[in-house]
Formats: C-alpha cells, structure tokens, sequence
C-alpha cells in the first residue's frame, strides 16, 4: 500500500469509522437515524459525554490517568440544583453559580490530594465516587426532585428562535440553517487565512488541495445537519453550551503554554519537571477542571431530563473515558486533542442512538460498547509500538 495511503488511513482512522458507522446505522434504521428530531437529540443525548470528555482529556493527557468520581458530581451537583431551586425557590442564576463552584471545590479537594500528597488518581477518584453519590442520594433523601424553574430551563433547555424570521407554529426554522452556512464559510475562509499567515511568517505551507478538502466536507457537514436542526426546533442552547466548553479546551490544549503542560508531564513527567514546571499544580488544574465540567454536566441533565434522582449520572464517567479513547487520547498519556475525542463521543453516540432505534437490547449495547473501547485501545497500543516487549 502507498505510504501516503497508510498515513492518511492512520491519520483520520475514528473519522473513517465514524462514517462508516453511521451509514451502517442508517441503513440499518432504515433512515430513522436521519430523522430531524433524531439528529437534535444525537446531539444532546450527548452533550454530558462532550463536556465531560474535554476535562477527562487533560487528566489522561497526564499519564493515563482517570477519574472515576465524575458520574457522582453529576449526581451531587444536580441533586443540589434540583433542591435548591424546589425546596428553597432560589434564583436560577444564584443557582448555577453555586453548583458551578461546588463542582470546583470538589475538583480542588481530589486535585490536592491527587497534586500534592500523591494519592493515586485511581484510589482518590474511587473513593469521591462513592462518597459524592452518597451524598447526592442524602440530598435528594432518596427521592427524584423534578427541576421545573422556567428561567433554569431556559438557560439550558431552550431553543433558539429569532423573532421575526421563525415562526413557532411552522417545522421549518431557517435561523438555524442560516448561522451553519455563516459558520461553514468561516471555516473555508480561515484555511486562506491560515495560510497566509504561515507565508508572511516564512513558513512552509503544504498543498492547498488536502487541507481545503478535508475543510470543505466539514463545512459540508455543519450546512447539512444545521439544515435537520431547521427543521426539528431550530438550536439547541444546550448544544451552544457544548461548544463553547469545547472551543475553550481546544484553545488551552492547542494554543498555551498552560495546555502544553499537560501533554508534557504525560510525556515525561521527571524531565518535566526537571525543565522548571511544577507538576503538582498540573494535577491540581487537571482535577479541578474535571470536576468543574461535571459540575455544568449535572446542570445539563438536571435541565435536560427536568427532574434528578439518585441514580442520575450512572456511569457517565465510562462513556467520557472511552470517548478520550476512542478519539485518540493514549491510554498511556501525553497525547491526544479535543477534535479527537469528539469525534470519539459522537460515534459512541451514534452507536448508542442507533442501537436504540433498531430495539437492541440492553445487555447487548453494552457488549458492543465494551467491544469498541478494548479495539481502540488495541490500536493504540499497538500502532504507537507500546506493546511493552524489550527491545
């Protein structure tokens, strides 16, 4: 095979797959999948992956590492939110700002023991899950609270709609079509841009051909499921709430200093460290920033679902572990991006939708789940030569 053919294959292997996967799912759906409503709630249903997945990436990046607790925070802050606004009728935003920050203290607390005194992310992790699920059930006195503050919902829950050119009562909303394509001509137009720049600054810039391509289909991508949001209900804020956490992590993992940080203790934490770069406080971000996101993803759920239970959360921690590895993320640590484990949460979430809609049963959803993270995985290990022979 051409070596050029092979680089590419490995390059855009997950976004081969997740084509593939999708038009398997279609076909086997019958094109239900394609559904407008469908295509809406593939994006919300995970939206708690996405988030969760960007603050799981920096906590591998550092060496593999995971937390296990998150799928508890979820629970614990959206247990908080569901009371506190139920029980007490506090203002929404008042709301948000303190989960928002008992999320953060949570992640501050694993963070320090994790950073500073060394308790293996595995143990500290294990124990905040149990301990924060309890204490969410404690909160919640073993009851589902439903969350039904109209401003809260709407931070969260809404649609976008602009007056005067949607109309509510009609099933087309050209809002959402218009903003994809003002989006996708971004897209196309920062190629020429990032081009230019790199000639001004004396750098070499490869074929024009290959970058626009993949860019083109992209922005292909974005008109064609903007135009099935057009005709479902238009926008979904929560599905602008995603990406903003998404551009933000993307920016800290690929354009500072902070963000080559990770990658680097990851990479070799001794020379790391050695360099000046105080690696405790590089876990202590890590953590910290996890359980911020988990902090916003019970907060999304809590709008998404309207009530909270105990059970709420349930494994979330799994489905944004595998989406990190599934996108690339090593499971060694030191590399992977944002872009990757999007990718990663979308075909776990095709997969999901998908089996949903054919009626496969439960049980089977998580053989074939479990199935996809051992191969991704694999070809990890294997591709990056990790297979831990001597030689």
């Amino acid at each position: 095979m051409n070596v050029n053919v092979k680089a590419f294959i490995k390059k855009y292997t997950m976004v081969i797959a997740l084509v593939a996967v999708f038009i398997l799912f279609s076909f086997l759906t019958q094109g239900r999948l394609l559904y407008p409503q469908n295509m809406s709630n593939l994006m919300l249903q995970n939206s708690y992956v996405l988030v969760l997945a960007c603050g799981m990436l920096l906590c591998i990046l550092t060496g593999g590492n995971i937390d296990l607790s998150v799928g508890s925070t979820v629970c614990l802050v959206g247990a908080l939110a569901a009371q506190l606004m139920d029980k007490s009728g506090m203002n929404a935003i008042l709301v948000i700002f303190i989960c928002l920050m008992v999320g953060a203290v949570i992640g501050g607390w694993q963070g320090f023991w994790i950073g500073y005194i060394h308790i293996p992310p595995f143990i500290c992790t294990l124990s905040g899950m149990f301990l924060f699920r309890g204490l969410g059930r404690v909160i919640l006195k073993s009851k589902t609270v439903p969350v039904k503050n109209t401003q809260f919902l709407n931070i969260f829950a809404s649609y976008v709609q602009i007056p005067g050119l949607d109309d509510a009562k009609n099933r087309w909303l050209p809002s959402a079509l218009i903003v994809g394509v003002i989006i996708a001509v971004a897209l196309l137009i920062s190629v020429f841009v990032r081009r230019a720049k790199k000639s001004r600054k004396g750098y070499a810039v490869g074929p024009l051909a290959p970058e626009l391509g993949k860019m083109v289909v992209i922005a292909a991508l974005i008109v064609y499921y903007s135009w099935k949001l057009a005709k479902y209900k238009g926008i979904p804020v929560m599905l602008i709430w995603v990406l903003a956490v998404v551009f933000i992590y993307s920016f800290i993992t690929s354009k500072t200093a902070l963000g080559r940080y990770f990658y680097a203790v990851g990479g070799n934490e001794k020379a790391t460290k050695l360099s000046g770069i105080d690696t405790r406080k590089v876990y202590f971000l890590a953590y910290l920033s996890m359980s911020f996101l988990a902090g916003l993803s019970g907060l999304l759920m809590a709008a998404r679902i309207a009530s909270v239970n105990g059970d709420t959360g349930n494994a979330f921690e799994m489905d944004a572990i595998g989406s990190c590895f599934i996108g690339g993320a090593s499971a060694y640590g030191g590399s992977g991006t944002v872009a990757g484990i999007c990718i990663g949460a979308i075909f776990l979430g095709v997969i999901n939708q998908g089996m949903s809609i054919i009626g496969l049963d439960n049980n089977w959803q998580y053989i074939v789940k479990g199935a996809v993270l051992l191969v991704a995985v694999i070809f990890d290990v294997v591709s990056n030569h990790k297979t831990g022979k001597a030689g």
